[in-house]
């Protein structure tokens, strides 16, 4: 073979090289490009019945590719809408379920609202307030003191697990009061709340118990266990003369 003929094979080769910055941009790029080629090739067929021929062995070779997902429920239907998405919307065939819109699909959810709450006290969480203001709306009684006496003494817990030192109670009442809105006054009750030793043990307690959940079970292998070797017995057998 002559050099300028090899030359010449090169050059084509080289000009003929697709590079992934020239090529379409895949949709669902977990197909690969061969199936969107098959795609784009099935849409520019003019026959209704061969573009659903082509359609439906398109299906099978998509559903070959997840064998995974073939017991999800409607995975029949998933890839049907994928394929109509990889189409473009293109793609005009019999399909047995819905065939979904572009306009559908490029609807966004509601914008979910967080939470903007940047309270003073931090430790004591959200949660406190809320609770609060369920007991702002109770009734006066033993059910609403017992409520308060509840929401104190949570907030008592809390404050020890942010200041492992001893915590009065006045400044438990003075928070609640505080964070009441002037509602819930305890500062001059007689109301006593739990020991803090007995706060500071519980929360020890909870937090053994999330450090033990969490922490894998050692496992013992019995089969390179050797038991104790036992003494050599000789045999008293009687010696002929």
């Amino acid at each position: 073979m002559s050099e300028k003929y090899k030359k010449e094979n090169a050059n084509d080769v080289v000009f003929n090289l697709e590079y992934n910055s020239e090529r379409q941009h895949l949709i669902i790029p977990d197909y690969g490009r061969h199936l969107q080629k098959l795609i784009d090739q099935a849409t520019t067929i003019e026959d209704d019945e061969l573009r659903n021929k082509a359609a439906k062995y398109i299906i099978q070779v998509m559903g070959t590719l997840n064998p995974h997902l073939r017991d999800v429920p409607d995975f029949q239907h998933k890839l049907w809408d994928q394929l109509f998405i990889m189409s473009d919307f293109r793609l005009n065939v019999d399909s047995p379920y819905p065939i979904p819109s572009r306009e559908v699909l490029q609807l966004r959810p509601d914008v979910l609202e967080y939470p903007q709450n940047f309270p003073k006290y931090r430790y004591y969480g959200n949660n406190i307030k809320y609770m609060i203001d369920v007991a702002n709306k109770w009734d006066d009684g033993d059910m609403k003191n017992a409520l308060i006496m509840v929401i104190a003494n949570h907030m008592k817990k809390s404050y020890l697990s942010w200041n492992k030192d001893t915590v009065k109670d006045d400044v438990i009442f003075e928070h609640l009061y505080e964070l009441s809105e002037g509602t819930i006054n305890l500062i001059q009750s007689t109301e006593e709340l739990l020991n803090t030793t007995d706060l500071l043990r519980t929360n020890k307690r909870m937090s053994n118990k999330i450090s033990t959940s969490t922490s894998q079970p050692k496992i013992q292998n019995n089969k390179n266990k050797v038991g104790p070797k036992k003494p050599f017995q000789k045999s008293n057998q009687n010696k002929s003369n």
